[in-house]
């Protein structure tokens, strides 16, 4: 296993490599340019040159490119353009919130998709099964954006239960909880969907095999069948789903962030995006990818768990 991890890690090496490369060459092309963002549209050419001098933004993007990767390698990843605050020191700021908010998001995920789609199985074809399905399939239609503005109007404008954006409170205290439910429940409802009709599309060909029927014929009770012998089983595609799920819980993160002004790496983005600000959108992009990398190394050493068969020796 410790050998299997250490490759792994190896391989992370030139897939965030071919990461800065990409964003590197799709934000030097895009139209904008900081300083005039900076001093405004009316400012003289002058006043522009000498401020994209003292940017370093008269140089050509592959001699900034190796700059900033020479840098990140010994391990700073630049200076804002527009706050000139270190970009390092802006993501740690901005990361906790989104980690919450991600966790959050994944954990409320599979609190509904997973007892939805076994007891879809269980009871399959009753009122039960279909109610799920029917959830399942308006979960997956939905934005989650739109998701958000849908709770927002409800429970925190009409209801008044929640606030309406923003995050305070110590951790895990009822403060925090109201602030982060709504974010939380717009980022995962959306993606239950999905991992719900997985869920019970893998029970059910579970339920079928003969080592259960044996089970049951021996006297073991149907509790102890489903959730010890059929639904661990069961559990191996859905594990697959899940890694592929925490890019798009993310990625899903930076909208609802900005729908409800959480304060995390997701609006750090876009503001950085929309004042181009190069050296913010190259750092936070690249920790999202090592965050994803990471998890997908994570699901990778829980297949182990549950399904002993599969060894990585």
């Amino acid at each position: 296993m410790f050998a299997y991890i250490v490759r792994r890690l190896l391989v992370m090496v030139p897939v965030l490599f071919g990461v800065t490369v990409v964003i590197s060459s799709i934000i030097y092309v895009a139209p904008g340019n900081p300083a005039r963002l900076a001093l405004g549209e009316g400012a003289s050419p002058d006043a522009v040159a000498a401020l994209e001098r003292e940017m370093g933004l008269d140089q050509p993007p592959h001699v900034r490119y190796v700059e900033w990767l020479t840098n990140v390698l010994q391990g700073d990843l630049g200076t804002s353009i527009q706050s000139g605050r270190p970009v390092a020191v802006m993501i740690v700021e901005r990361l906790p919130a989104t980690l919450e908010l991600a966790l959050i998001a994944m954990a409320l995920t599979l609190i509904i998709a997973l007892p939805l789609g076994v007891i879809s199985a269980v009871k399959q074809y009753s009122w039960t099964d279909n109610v799920s399905m029917l959830f399942a399939i308006l979960w997956l239609s939905m934005p989650s954006f739109w998701l958000g503005l849908v709770l927002i109007y409800l429970f925190a404008v009409r209801w008044q239960f929640f606030p309406v954006s923003g995050r305070d409170g110590v951790l895990f205290t009822l403060t925090w909880w109201s602030f982060i439910i709504l974010p939380a429940v717009a980022t995962g409802t959306p993606r239950a969907g999905l991992l719900t009709r997985l869920m019970r599309s893998s029970m059910l060909e579970i339920l079928n095999e003969d080592y259960i029927r044996t089970a049951r014929g021996k006297g073991i009770g149907e509790r102890a069948v489903i959730y010890t012998h059929a639904m661990k089983n069961a559990m191996i595609p859905v594990i697959t789903l899940i890694g592929l799920q925490v890019p798009l819980i993310f990625s899903g993160t930076v909208i609802i962030e900005e729908v409800f002004a959480w304060p995390g790496m997701g609006r750090l983005l876009v503001n950085a995006v929309l004042q181009r600000d190069y050296p913010v959108v190259q750092g936070t992009i690249l920790v999202y990818s090592v965050i994803v990398l990471v998890s997908n190394l994570l699901v990778d050493i829980a297949y182990t768990y549950f399904d002993p068969r599969i060894r990585y020796d």
